[in-house]
């Protein structure tokens, strides 16, 4: 069978495209299914600084462009296709794309996970422009700067807690009156002097300009939800802290998940709940999230899956 594979990948950010060199080198030839955003959230951050051998800093969508390079360099092959149905409950493992059907010895799923966001216009205008979901990976470039978090659950509140190391000040805006966070994260966000509390509030709008082709926010224009009174709020970011969705849609009901959907491996390993499937990345970790830790996992996930083959042997 000519799309029969000793290893597909599912995902191109940090994880898929290790899990390729990884299995590329171990001349098992895998296929990636790189699906139609290629490099993950990685694509839609402009500047990355926390990457290891980067000293003056990599853009996003060069950093994973170089991934992938070196995947192909070790014979990993790259298709830009969605999988939109896979049938894990025998071997060999089928998975269905572009009305195309391709079978595999072993799966690695490394679909990562996507930041909730309100859905506004402007959000996906100013995307790495001031607007991130993600405040480990660009707190840094809003030093001195005013920012604002949008939530009210413990996502938003360690966003807003880890922010004010950079920022001057940081707003919560929470469109109801109390926050849902834990009480431990609550006392520690009313006890820093650098965040403030905006109730009952919502944001509509991002406001921003464009300056010598560079684009950058200024304010948000926020709605108050009992009088409906719509005020500007001048800010230099906006964090979005309402939670990640691990991208597991297609797996559900196949592969054992937590409750809100991230795939769960056996302690120590990439191993899922199906013999010869591996998670990494994101879509296992609801806790780090970083570019450089899904990286590791998709090593990890390559080195399990090439030993499963070998002990299938």
């Amino acid at each position: 069978m000519d799309n029969h594979h000793k290893v597909i990948i599912i995902g191109s950010g940090p994880a898929g495209l290790t899990a390729a060199i990884y299995t590329g080198r171990a001349n098992l030839n895998p296929l990636v299914f790189e699906g139609i955003q290629p490099g993950g959230q990685l694509t839609i951050t402009t500047e990355v600084e926390n990457y290891p051998g980067f000293p003056e800093g990599v853009m996003g969508p060069e950093l994973m462009d170089l991934f992938r390079k070196q995947a192909q360099k070790f014979n990993a092959k790259t298709l830009f296709q969605d999988v939109s149905k896979v049938d894990l409950s025998k071997r060999p493992f089928t998975i269905y794309s572009n009305e195309q059907v391709y079978f595999a010895d072993t799966v690695i799923v490394a679909t990562g996970a996507s930041a909730k966001w309100l859905g506004l216009q402007s959000e996906k205008e100013y995307m790495g422009h001031g607007v991130s979901g993600c405040a480990t990976c660009d707190g840094f470039f809003f030093k001195g700067l005013e920012v604002v978090v949008v939530g009210g659950g413990d996502t938003a509140i360690e966003e807003a807690t880890f922010l004010t190391k950079f920022a001057s000040k940081v707003t919560i805006i929470h469109r109801r009156d109390q926050l849902r966070a834990s009480k431990i994260m609550q006392d520690r966000a009313k006890n820093n002097p650098k965040i403030i509390f905006l109730w009952n509030s919502e944001v509509i709008e991002i406001i921003g300009v464009t300056e010598n082709g560079k684009k950058s926010v200024t304010g948000v224009k926020i709605r108050n939800t009992k009088t409906g009174e719509i005020t500007n709020l001048k800010t230099g970011g906006y964090f979005v802290g309402i939670g990640h969705q691990p991208n597991t849609e297609i797996f559900e009901g196949q592969l054992e998940m937590n409750p809100t959907g991230y795939i769960i491996t056996k302690p120590g390993s990439t191993y899922t709940s199906i013999s010869g499937v591996f998670a990494a990345g994101d879509v296992a970790d609801p806790i780090y999230r970083q570019a450089i830790t899904a990286a590791g996992s998709g090593c990890a996930a390559a080195i399990d899956a090439e030993r499963f083959l070998e002990s299938q042997h």
